[in-house]
């Protein structure tokens, strides 16, 4: 792994620029998703938050993409010698609203990869800096955090179950489907077989059932939030992926005030387990 990774660190630094016009379409798919009957945007034209992910797809050809459904690494993502991907979380930076119709750049940039020996085996982490533009003004700085892992071998630890962040003020009840699931892949152009091929995430992943996106997750408690407190601007969210979903049951998602100037989210899933974590500060 040493050599492979001094071969990994050329990618930091490594940048992709994307262009996208923001259009109706992707927010009316995201809003039926979401189960919602009217949102405020209509009115505004302004995007909700998590929004941008529906944006700047890659379109690879077919020929370009590999075994797991992923893109094959190697141009812009390195190419790292282990076979499991995961969205790991991230740190979100709202600085400026982003609108229908608005034209936008996306410039993308390796900012640090990283190698880490877990009780399971070796975990490569790629965090990938994004930049959204609008006429040189920055409206979203992102950070998102990749981890590839080995693969499951029998006899692995099975990793401790962390709990909750205590009471909830707000809490909703989510079933991940496999047509939810589906939905989702198909509004962000996700070829990744963990979220709808059962046979190879079970056969080949070792996963006990279909996996839930990342970005959904984060999307759900991003929506939980802007429902429950809608007088309040989210201007950063830190988020981190502890546990993976499974369609294998439902899922909570929930949240608490952390006095007037942010709150503390969570997912939890249906065995009690802490899944995903997030932090938010409010504009103030």
């Amino acid at each position: 792994m040493n050599e492979n990774m001094k071969n990994l660190q050329k990618w930091v630094g490594r940048t992709e620029e994307r262009n996208d016009t923001i259009t109706e379409t992707p927010i009316q798919g995201m809003e039926a998703l979401l189960d919602k009957v009217e949102s405020p945007h209509h009115k505004t034209k302004e995007l909700p938050l998590a929004s941008h992910w529906l944006y700047f797809l890659p379109k690879y050809r077919q020929s370009e993409i590999g075994l797991d459904g992923h893109k094959l690494l190697g141009e812009f993502l390195p190419p790292v010698a282990l076979p499991r991907r995961m969205w790991a979380g991230g740190r979100l930076n709202f600085l400026n609203p982003l609108y229908i119709g608005d034209h936008l750049k996306k410039i993308s940039r390796i900012k640090k990869i990283k190698h880490v020996t877990g009780k399971t085996g070796d975990l490569v982490f790629v965090i990938v800096n994004h930049e959204i533009i609008k006429d040189n003004q920055i409206l979203i700085e992102e950070d998102h955090d990749i981890v590839y892992r080995s693969a499951p071998k029998v006899g692995d630890p099975v990793p401790k179950i962390k709990s909750p962040p205590g009471n909830a003020d707000w809490s909703r009840i989510v079933n991940p489907d496999p047509v939810f699931l589906f939905r989702y892949s198909a509004l962000t152009f996700n070829s990744h077989k963990i979220h709808y091929d059962r046979k190879y995430v079970m056969e080949e992943e070792g996963y006990p059932g279909l996996v839930v996106h990342g970005p959904l997750l984060a999307t759900l408690l991003l929506d939980l939030v802007n429902s429950e407190v809608p007088s309040r601007k989210v201007k950063i969210f830190d988020y981190r992926a502890v546990r993976p979903v499974f369609d294998t049951s439902i899922f909570s998602i929930n949240g608490k005030l952390n006095g007037d100037n942010g709150a503390t989210l969570w997912t939890t899933n249906n065995d009690g387990s802490l899944a995903m974590i997030a932090d938010v500060e409010f504009l103030i």
